[in-house]
């Protein structure tokens, strides 16, 4: 170190004033006031964002009478029909939407699991013509809203009698419709060292047994992300089961809570609210615990 770099990092020999055991004080005292603010700025922010699923948290347990009597969170009468109510309320009970919504999440998910992957090897380590040109197309959909293609989907479903089914629910996902999760799991393998490839050529693997035993096993964070992110979509998913499905026995749960509004007669809020903190369940399940599995896979997919 010459002279001249250590007059510059020591304040005491350069001839500068040194800092005081208040100057300390004050610094460390502001330090702690910036931190205390933005800490009950954060919990002011996430109180508002929360207020809405708490109040229909609270209004479940209230009569349906006085559900908007109060913007409060105090509870005066305490009652739990709204769910025995609720659970039977419409044609057949609130466990046969539940079921019916988890059958088209699980196909939804196995679809988008197999078909992106796949398409995802393909677009970073297969060499084919046009090859740019379709990853470009393919990155282009990610932009482009599901109102536009809805009409001729459907005049194409219906054409195959495939209306009132799960059928266009679950079989697009099976064709890597969701360009999110392929480029996703693109760049996740773009991350994975092409060595890997080169050592299992070398042990005389194709290109199925290196997607099979190497790739997967290494997509773990990318998989399950796409998992939870599918499933927390589809589950939630009301326009297009409302296009689809016009049999109420076919109803998955979104639908199935439309049911609870009437136009015409009175609305069922107080059951209609039940069965929605009923429905946010298996989503708050998913998410308590995928949340370090969507952290990783996030934030190792963003860089090599």
């Amino acid at each position: 170190m010459t002279d001249l770099q250590t007059r510059a990092a020591s304040p005491v020999q350069a001839g500068g004033p040194a800092p005081t055991t208040a100057d300390h004080r004050r610094h460390l005292l502001l330090g702690r006031g910036r931190s205390v603010l933005k800490h009950v700025a954060l919990v002011a922010v996430s109180l508002v964002m929360v207020y809405p699923l708490l109040w229909m948290l609270v209004s479940s347990f209230r009569p349906t009478e006085v559900i908007f009597r109060s913007p409060g969170l105090w509870v005066n009468d305490l009652v739990t029909t709204n769910y025995t109510g609720g659970w039977n309320a419409l044609s057949n009970p609130f466990g046969h939407y539940l079921l019916n919504s988890a059958v088209v999440v699980v196909g939804a998910v196995v679809g988008n699991l197999l078909s992106c992957s796949l398409a995802a090897y393909a677009f970073a380590r297969l060499k084919f013509r046009g090859k740019t040109l379709w990853f470009s197309i393919m990155l282009v959909t990610i932009m482009l809203p599901i109102h536009v293609i809805v009409v001729p989907q459907y005049i194409l479903f219906n054409q195959l009698g495939w209306i009132n089914t799960f059928i266009p629910l679950v079989l697009p996902k099976f064709l890597a419709t969701d360009a999110f999760f392929v480029f996703l799991m693109v760049q996740f393998i773009r991350g994975i060292p092409r060595e890997l490839d080169e050592a299992a050529r070398i042990d005389g693997c194709g290109h199925g047994k290196i997607f099979l035993r190497v790739m997967v096993p290494l997509m773990g964070p990318a998989l399950a992300t796409t998992a939870i992110f599918t499933f927390i979509w589809t589950w939630s998913d009301f326009f297009t089961s409302l296009i689809y499905l016009t049999d109420p026995d076919k109803y998955t749960v979104p639908v199935a809570l439309r049911s609870f509004l009437d136009s015409t007669s009175g609305s069922n809020w107080g059951a209609m609210f039940a069965m929605s903190i009923v429905s946010l369940v298996p989503i708050f399940l998913a998410f308590l615990f995928g949340q370090r599995f969507l952290v990783k896979g996030i934030a190792t997919t963003g860089g090599k």
